[in-house]
């Protein structure tokens, strides 16, 4: 076979190390030796005794549909009750299913990414402190 014949194959990760395993799912490496501590994800250890997350265990808890939908303990569903715009920036008024409102601050950019418009359903999802907003 001539070097234009070759083809190249990617073989799927079957192992993360703790920090790839925290940005693919969303979360903190604290997060990750946390809930190992907790017994809600199963890591072990490579040769050089470093966590590893297998890469069946990352998609569990990313959801079995693997879409990359974020990990958040808190999710607020609602509807959008009003949005302003200035410039770059978005502000996205939401009125929660819970008894009380959240207001969110994101790009133009996103709000038109999302097409979010007053009425429609969307969910705020607080992470630190930054509240991100998903439809």
């Amino acid at each position: 076979m001539t070097g234009d014949d070759a083809k190249v194959y990617a073989v799927p990760k079957q192992e993360y190390s703790i920090g790839e395993a925290a940005r693919a799912i969303g979360v903190s490496i604290d997060t990750i030796r946390r809930w190992d501590r907790d017994g809600r994800i199963k890591t072990s250890r490579d040769p050089g005794n470093r966590r590893v997350v297998a890469a069946t265990e990352v998609e569990r808890i990313r959801g079995a549909d693997g879409d990359g939908t974020l990990s958040a303990r808190n999710r607020f569903r609602g509807i959008v009750r009003e949005i302003k715009v200035d410039g770059l920036l978005a502000q996205v008024d939401i009125d929660v299913t819970e008894p009380s409102r959240v207001v969110a601050i994101i790009t133009r950019e996103s709000l038109e990414e999302l097409g979010l418009r007053p009425g429609m359903d969307a969910t705020a999802i607080v992470k630190a402190t930054s509240v991100m907003v998903q439809r």
